[in-house]
């Protein structure tokens, strides 16, 4: 396994540790034989993501997407899980700032 593989785990493990009722689909998932079913989600949410002005869709669908698309495609591995890291460090930073204003 590559460096940058490590590090794309290491983003989903952190993940699953930051909302605990994801790690059992989210781990579901990444099994390779979920390949059939993964890569149409993939795409759908993506899709979903990009009408996100339509009512139930939202943006959340985009980075879920390709976080999912990801694991099927190595070429965005690399920036996905730079994306990640600042996702969590931007939230990590506002909840710390939320948590000294009140």
């Amino acid at each position: 396994m590559t460096p940058r593989e490590r590090r794309f785990q290491r983003q989903f493990d952190a993940l699953e540790r930051l909302v605990p009722p994801l790690r059992g689909p989210m781990s579901t998932l990444r099994r390779d034989s979920w390949f059939p079913i993964r890569f149409p989600v993939a795409l759908l949410l993506i899709a979903g993501g990009v009408f996100s002005f339509l009512p139930i869709l939202g943006i959340w669908m985009l980075p879920l997407g390709l976080l999912l698309l990801a694991v099927d495609l190595p070429i965005l591995r690399g920036p996905i899980s730079a994306f990640v890291i600042r996702a969590r460090r931007k939230a990590r930073l506002l909840a710390h700032h939320w948590k000294r204003r009140h």
